[in-house]
């Protein structure tokens, strides 16, 4: 037999401390009692279960100790004990909450970013997620320092796994979250092909998604790592929900886009040639056929190109569409803004080489470049008004023969 302490051994151990006051005699005999359906309760979580899967299924020690009590007609601890063990205890509650809540924050904020990166399919709408991070280190800091335990003890996680284990013996909802819980395994490959896939469709949209897909990838390997051991270890907890909230959060949101595209297609197939549909950024997109228009030029009688020329329909209403620049430090094609004014530079993407020759032999360095020249000329054909002198002339009626007698 090993020495080394099991999750019962230690959950009892801290069980039979909080029944001190109690006969020795009548203490061995409550452990007795129970010391089985713990065993069997061990049993079902695995070989390796720690005592914090334990605690999740009944409760603190300390908890389990006060219902057995209860249950066997004896008194309540006493209140001077009861006074140095909230002593000991209330003054701990405030980081593991702070890591519970830190947790919970970082996954719901995750699961927004990630919608709004989907619907709109543009990597930029995770940058916000970067304000969150501090957030996260700060709880995992913090659980990594007091243990997983005095998170699972808080008030508010014992009222959740409560909760959930009334739902289980429930008919109706014991049998969705028995349900739910058969699909873990296969939801942790779920969520790395998700993962994946989320990366690639970015970069089709955007060249600077590449630098996401590394991390989409370590995330969905840790994924279909840390899922299966989560019953062993509660702390995988930091691992696990953030990364099922990012995925969740981009499966509505990529539904949402599809349901989009969908209906953007089907107004193109009622109306006519010349409509308006959105960008990626919702900004309207003007549209000719199938071919979408990014810039408009107009030229005068004699040719001549117009500048600073504003486009509106006939409503009055401005054709108020993006506005594109180049982004220096990257050097990519990004956006500045959403107006009417027409012509818009010419967005120019290549690359330079260490002289800053643009798209030389050795370039290497991505470069943008606005030009704001027409790009061709226009021959304006000419409408001469017709002469009064060529206007035809209806013929006078001939003279009608004086009838003879």
């Amino acid at each position: 037999m090993s020495d080394k302490p099991t999750a019962v051994r230690v959950y009892l151990a801290r069980v039979r401390t909080a029944l001190a006051d109690l006969p020795a005699s009548e203490i061995e005999e409550i452990l007795e009692d129970v010391r089985p359906h713990l065993t069997e309760l061990e049993a079902e979580l695995g070989e390796g279960a720690r005592v914090e899967a334990l605690i999740e299924r009944l409760g603190t020690p300390e908890s389990y100790a006060a219902e057995l009590r209860a249950s066997g007609g004896y008194p309540p601890a006493a209140e001077g004990a009861t006074q140095v063990l909230a002593a000991t205890r209330n003054p701990s509650l405030a980081k593991p909450r702070i890591a519970f809540w830190g947790l919970v924050l970082c996954a719901v904020a995750l699961a927004l970013f990630a919608f709004a990166a989907a619907v709109r399919v543009d990597p930029d709408g995770l940058l916000g997620a970067v304000l969150f991070l501090p957030v996260f280190l700060i709880s995992l800091f913090l659980l990594l320092k007091g243990g997983v335990e005095p998170v699972l003890a808080l008030p508010e996680v014992v009222w959740l796994r409560r909760t959930l284990n009334k739902g289980r013996q429930q008919e109706d909802s014991g049998k969705a979250l028995s349900y739910l819980a058969s699909l873990k395994p296969a939801w942790w490959i779920v969520c790395a092909v998700v993962l994946l896939a989320f990366g690639l469709l970015l970069m089709l949209r955007s060249r600077t998604a590449v630098l996401l897909l590394p991390f989409l990838l370590v995330a969905g390997g840790a994924a279909v790592w840390a899922g299966p051991r989560l019953r062993g270890d509660r702390r995988l907890l930091w691992v696990t929900v953030p990364i099922s909230a990012f995925v969740i959060g981009g499966i509505l949101g990529g539904f949402g886009a599809a349901v989009d595209l969908i209906s953007n297609r089907n107004s193109y197939s009622n109306s006519p040639s010349y409509y308006q549909t959105s960008d990626r950024y919702g900004n309207d997109q003007l549209t000719y056929g199938n071919h979408e228009i990014e810039n408009v030029y107009a030229f005068d009688a004699e040719g001549k190109p117009l500048t600073e020329i504003y486009l509106y329909d006939e409503e009055g209403r401005p054709l108020t569409v993006t506005r594109y620049g180049c982004e220096r430090s990257s050097g990519t094609k990004e956006k500045i803004g959403a107006d009417n004014r027409f012509p818009r530079p010419k967005i120019e993407q290549g690359v330079t080489d260490d002289q800053g020759n643009y798209n030389g032999y050795n370039g290497y360095r991505s470069s943008c470049r606005e030009n704001a020249g027409v790009p061709f000329s226009a021959a304006i054909p000419k409408v001469t008004a017709p002469s009064p002198s060529s206007t035809p002339t209806s013929s006078s009626a001939p003279a009608t023969p004086t009838p003879t007698k």
